[in-house]
């Protein structure tokens, strides 16, 4: 069984890192109406639409028609087709049809860890770094982070993260892979080999790290 915890970070990016952001976010929402447009025409056309990994073989070439997008995370893209394939199974639950996303609603992208190897060394695309209070995201590099009161480290693995703009604050969602020995601690999220998710414990809160009530809630 996985274990599975969430922790809340106040970012400041510079700059610099706070114009990639935004041109992230954009691009998440440029990809996702993009191809729920696509969607839409294919099956008043056809009867049938696209999965996300069939679009998802499709952004490269979208990539040559409007070169910007590779400016920025292609992690985020990716996710935003998932997203947009999640809309649709909310629909055939019963809920309402996927909707465009408008610019300044829900203002939020999500990347993944990326594990590499390069000569015997190991290296992840999102790193933590608790003691200088900075964490390394795909393209923005080193950013600085509010820290964890009283902790160095986080005993896990960075799974993904979701880096969130509201009212020109920015912050970074952050799913973590515990060790068994983890699971009593605050805020554990047991995922068992079916995806459901349980919630030990989401009532304790922190200055600098606030729990998660629901992965999904936050696009993890």
């Amino acid at each position: 069984m996985k274990i599975l915890k969430g922790y809340v970070f106040r970012m400041y990016p510079n700059e610099n890192q706070e114009e990639l952001i935004n041109k992230t976010i954009g691009c998440s929402r440029f990809v996702y109406n993009y191809f729920l447009d696509d969607k839409i025409k294919e099956y008043k056309k056809t009867g049938k639409s696209k999965s996300a990994y069939d679009q998802i073989k499709l952004i490269p070439s979208l990539s040559k028609e409007k070169p910007w997008l590779k400016e920025v995370d292609s992690c985020a893209l990716r996710n935003s087709l998932f997203n947009l394939e999640d809309a649709y199974k909310r629909f055939f639950n019963g809920n309402g049809y996927p909707r465009f996303k408008a610019k300044g609603v829900h203002e939020s992208y999500k990347t993944n860890n990326i594990k590499s190897s390069y000569k015997g060394n190991n290296y992840n695309s999102i790193k933590l770094d608790l003691k200088n209070k900075t964490i390394t995201l795909p393209k923005l590099k080193e950013v600085k982070i509010r820290g964890y009161r009283n902790k160095e480290v986080i005993p896990g693995e960075v799974k993904s993260a979701v880096i969130k703009k509201d009212a020109g604050k920015y912050n970074m969602f952050g799913l973590f892979c515990l060790s068994p020995n983890s699971s009593n601690s605050n805020n554990v999220f047991n995922v068992n080999n079916n995806g459901n998710v349980n919630n030990n414990n989401a009532n304790n809160t922190n200055n600098a790290v606030r729990p998660l009530n629901s992965l999904k809630h936050y696009g993890l």
